[in-house]
C-alpha cells in the first residue's frame, strides 16, 4: 500500500526546531533601536509584494536585504523561525502546524490566494479514465511540495467524494517539480498533475489536458496564505513592523485596485532591473493576487479550516492552537476598513 508522505517535518522534529529558534535573538540596531534592515527570499522569474511595495516607495525607510530565493512555503517560514530571516510567507496549515509544535511566529498579512482568474486545479490527460475522487485510489498526483496547500486541497477533496482513511492512504502524492509536471502527465508519469499559473495556461494552450477539479471548486475564493515573522522581532521593531506591513498592505491593494496590464508591466520592469539574470517572462501571465481580504487584511476562517483540516488528520490536539494565537491585523491599515 502506498501513502500519502509528508513534506512538514513530523511533530518532534518541529519542536526541535522551534526550541532552536528559541535560543536566538531578534535583530536590533545599534543601542536597541529598531533595526530598519529585512532580510528575505524572493522567488525566481516574480515580484513579491515586499519588492513591489518598495518599488512603489510604500515602505516609508524600511530596506530589503534579499538573502536568495526559497524553494518552498514550509521552508521560507521556517527559516523565519530559526532566525535566519526576518520574514517569509506560507500556506496557512503549514503556519498552523509550525506554531503549533511551538515555533514564535505571527501571521501579519495574507499574501497569496485563489479566485476565479488565478487558482490552482489538478488536471488529467483528455483520453484518462479518471473521473472521480474514488478513481484516484491508487493513483499518483504529482504536487510541488507535500505538508502543504496542495495536500490539503487533495485530501479535502478524497474526504468530500466519499473516501475512506485507507482508501485516502492508497492515493500516492509525488513530489515533482511544477516546471515538470505537465511532461510527467503526458508521459504516464503522474496520473494526475497540479498546475497553476504560467505553467496551467501554457499546459491548456497545448491541449489534451482537462480538468478533474480545482481548489475553487472545494473552498470558493479564499486567501491561502500569509507572511509571518518570529514574536521577539515583532515585539523589538513595532515600528519598522508597522512600517513594513502598511507598505505589503498597500502593495497588495495596488494590485488589487490596478488594471492587469499596470501590474504586469510594473513587475517586468522590477525584474529586468534588479539584476538576478532571470527570465520575466511568468508575470506576463498575472491574472491577480488571489488575495481575498482588501490589502490582505486575515480573517479568522483563512486558518480556522486548516486548523479543522489538522484536526481531522490527526496533526493537532482539540484546543492545542486557535486562530488568535496564529495571526494579527494589527498592524494592517485596511483591517479597519479605510486603508488609511
Amino acid at each position: 500500500m502506498i501513502k500519502i508522505r509528508h513534506a512538514l517535518p513530523p511533530l518532534l522534529a518541529l519542536t526541535a526546531l522551534a526550541a532552536s529558534a528559541a535560543c536566538g535573538t531578534a535583530e536590533a540596531g545599534p543601542g536597541g533601536a529598531e533595526t530598519t534592515e529585512l532580510r528575505y527570499q524572493g522567488s525566481v522569474g516574480a515580484v513579491t509584494f515586499a519588492e513591489l511595495a518598495e518599488d512603489l516607495g510604500y515602505l516609508d525607510g524600511v530596506r530589503l536585504r534579499w538573502i536568495g530565493n526559497t524553494t518552498s512555503g514550509p521552508q521560507d517560514i521556517q527559516s523565519v523561525a530559526t532566525g535566519q530571516t526576518d520574514v517569509g510567507g506560507a500556506f496557512n496549515g503549514a503556519i498552523v502546524k509550525l506554531r503549533a509544535a511551538g515555533a514564535p511566529i505571527k501571521a501579519l498579512v495574507g499574501y497569496y490566494g485563489s479566485d476565479a482568474r488565478s487558482f490552482s486545479g489538478y488536471y488529467v490527460t483528455a483520453d484518462s479514465p479518471i473521473r472521480t475522487a474514488r478513481d484516484l485510489i491508487g493513483k499518483k498526483i504529482g504536487v510541488n511540495t507535500l505538508g502543504a496547500h496542495h495536500e490539503a486541497v487533495i485530501k479535502e477533496y478524497l474526504k468530500r467524494g466519499g473516501l475512506t482513511t485507507e482508501e485516502i492512504d492508497q492515493v500516492q502524492l509525488v513530489v515533482v517539480p511544477p516546471v515538470n509536471t505537465e511532461q510527467a502527465l503526458r508521459q504516464g508519469r503522474l496520473d494526475v498533475g497540479t498546475l497553476g499559473g504560467i505553467l496551467k495556461d501554457k499546459a491548456l494552450e497545448r491541449g489534451g489536458l482537462r480538468p478533474l477539479f480545482a481548489d475553487i471548486d472545494l473552498f470558493g475564493p479564499f486567501t491561502a496564505g500569509s507572511v509571518v515573522m518570529r514574536d521577539d522581532f515583532i515585539a523589538r521593531n513595532p515600528g519598522t513592523v508597522r512600517k513594513f506591513v502598511t507598505g505589503f498592505a498597500k502593495a497588495v491593494a495596488w494590485t488589487q485596485t490596478h488594471t492587469r496590464e499596470e501590474v504586469v508591466a510594473r513587475y517586468e520592469r522590477i525584474i529586468a532591473g534588479r539584476g538576478r539574470g532571470e527570465d520575466g517572462e511568468a508575470v506576463t501571465y498575472w491574472k491577480s493576487s488571489g488575495v481575498a481580504g482588501r490589502g490582505g487584511v486575515i480573517a479568522a476562517g483563512e486558518f480556522q479550516t486548516w486548523i479543522d483540516w489538522l484536526l481531522r488528520e490527526g496533526d493537532l490536539r482539540p484546543g492545542q492552537v486557535k486562530p488568535a494565537d496564529l495571526y494579527t491585523n494589527e498592524f494592517n491599515p485596511y483591517a479597519d476598513g479605510s486603508g488609511s
